[in-house]
């Protein structure tokens, strides 16, 4: 057990929780991707439901970044579709990729200029989530993913 889960229960300050770790150990990587999409997808929720395409594509043109309705749309398909992808570890590079661009937009040219702490709208969230996507897209869906279910990734 301890090979399978780099657990070395010689190092731990309690070592009787060895085999909780060692038993939990392998879900980690899942519940950290499935939390990165599954956070996300509310936003795309509120966005499709409560808010327009066009309201969207004013805030981004707002900013000078060209083709805002496309950008909006793809947004929208990002923060839904993309995000669920991730939490079900189906296409999930992919997925990653597409959020971790968002991000890098969203920190760019609608948070930077606030700082770093979320609590005044800066980058700390989607810096997060960034970094998270970043570490995602290199490790694949992982072993509890659909794309371990296809015998396939991207």
């Amino acid at each position: 057990m301890a090979e399978e889960t780099g657990i070395d229960r010689s190092r731990l300050l309690i070592p009787g929780l060895g085999g909780l770790y060692g038993s939990l150990s392998p879900l980690s990587y899942a519940i950290m991707r499935f939390s990165a999409g599954a956070i996300m997808v509310p936003h795309g929720v509120q966005k499709l439901l409560y808010g327009s395409i066009a309201r969207s594509a004013e805030g981004i043109a707002a900013k000078g970044i060209p083709f805002a309705t496309f950008l909006a749309g793809a947004t929208v398909f990002t923060e839904l579709v993309a995000a669920i992808c991730l939490a079900i570890g189906l296409f999930t590079r992919a997925a990653a990729v597409m959020i971790w661009i968002e991000m890098t937009v969203i920190i760019l040219f609608f948070n930077w200029q606030f700082g770093y702490f979320w609590t005044n709208r800066g980058i700390e969230f989607a810096l997060l989530w960034w970094l998270l996507c970043f570490a995602i897209f290199f490790r694949g869906g992982g072993r509890y993913s659909l794309d371990r279910f296809l015998g396939k990734e991207i």
